[in-house]
């Protein structure tokens, strides 16, 4: 970002076994791996550093006990987050109420922050309808279909520009994702209309197996932002300092009528793409070590303990209290009557096709259930 070019010094990080991106000026980073200050940390008070590690600590608790519940058959398939809630967290926490999360399938934490109930996602992961996702939060439903929410973001910022509203909208999806043709159709669409959009990039590495160097032949996904005339921006997406700062400024970008920006923030999937993969089959465990030292928790952990915002006996005593707080949004999931297959049939059209009729009532049968 601005004025910060000289403050980067280079490194290198590997993404996978077999690729290597060096940071140097075009990766905006502040914050080391080690914990040490190397660019200009945003103006964040030590209450809200707090807050924002609460989070992805959070993140981190509620990821490890959807594993586990989905290990014990007490919960559907999930997205692990681990690793990425630096990037979970400081692309939402410079929103404003009013403003707009679309968000994909590992991006819960990013749409707790702007109010949707713990409970809302698990009922969405186990199954059930989302219904009770808070409407105040503005966000819609996490996406599972790759690629598809990040047009819908543009219409939603297409609509916001429409109605002369000073509100923002902030989208996310993988590196896989970004081989979709909605992706770059969203792009596209975002350039020409200069609506208040900014898209950012999860690039953990991997689309469950496929390595981000057969995604592109890009040296940075971000590099396709030019092709559609945005601006784009490379950051550390393991240190929240680097996150907080390039969103903060693309959201105000937008927010003044600027039109949008592609944010590629460069993190790692410490844990299984879905609880469906299995990542020893194609991941070297070197690789994995490698990156469990940039650990996004463990760097703001350091820093905050370094700077005395933070003790050990504070640290134990917040994560007692965010296990608490999972606990009891997973008693309150378990408390809910069983889902209702047949709204898998009726909650798309108003009048149901004969073709989704015969399908909902062979559905039924097979389940032994009256239609």
């Amino acid at each position: 970002m601005k004025n910060n070019k000289e403050r980067h010094k280079q490194m290198s990080v590997t993404v996978n076994d077999t690729v290597s991106l060096d940071f140097f000026d075009r990766v905006y980073r502040v914050l080391t791996p080690e914990g040490e200050v190397i660019g200009s940390l945003p103006d964040l008070s030590s209450d809200q550093l707090l807050e924002y590690y609460r989070w992805m600590i959070l993140g981190r608790t509620y990821s490890d006990r959807m594993v586990a519940l989905q290990r014990q058959g007490r919960m559907g398939t999930f997205a692990p987050i681990n690793g990425q809630e630096a990037v979970s967290v400081g692309m939402a926490a410079p929103l404003q109420p009013e403003d707009w999360l679309v968000a994909s399938y590992r991006e819960n934490v990013s749409q707790f922050i702007k109010g949707v109930p713990i409970l809302a996602c698990m009922k969405q992961w186990g199954g059930y309808v989302a219904d009770n996702y808070a409407r105040e939060a503005n966000c819609p439903p996490f996406q599972v279909v790759l690629g598809t929410q990040m047009l819908h973001a543009v219409g939603i910022a297409q609509a916001i520009k429409y109605h002369k509203e000073p509100h923002v909208v902030v989208t996310s999806c993988g590196d896989g994702a970004t081989s979709e043709g909605d992706f770059n159709e969203a792009l596209n669409f975002a350039g020409v209309l200069k609506v208040p959009v900014v898209f950012v990039i999860q690039n953990n590495g991997w689309a469950i197996s496929t390595p981000r160097e057969k995604q592109t032949a890009a040296e940075y996904i971000a590099d396709r932002g030019t092709g559609f005339g945005l601006p784009s921006y490379v950051v550390d997406g393991n240190d929240i300092f680097a996150i907080y700062h390039v969103m903060s400024e693309a959201i105000a970008r937008a927010r003044a009528g600027d039109g949008p920006t592609l944010i590629e923030a460069i993190t790692y999937r410490l844990g299984a793409h879905t609880t469906a993969d299995d990542p020893t089959k194609y991941r070297d465990e070197a690789e994995l070590q490698l990156w469990r030292k940039r650990d996004p928790i463990l760097r703001l952990r350091t820093f905050l303990m370094n700077n005395e915002m933070l003790t050990e006996a504070e640290d134990g005593e917040l994560r007692e209290a965010v296990t608490a707080e999972i606990q009891a949004a997973v008693e309150a999931y378990e408390a809910l009557p069983a889902p209702d297959p047949r709204q898998l049939f009726r909650i798309v059209y108003a009048d149901p096709t004969p073709q989704l009729k015969r399908q909902e009532a062979h559905f039924l049968q097979e389940l032994g259930l009256a239609a």
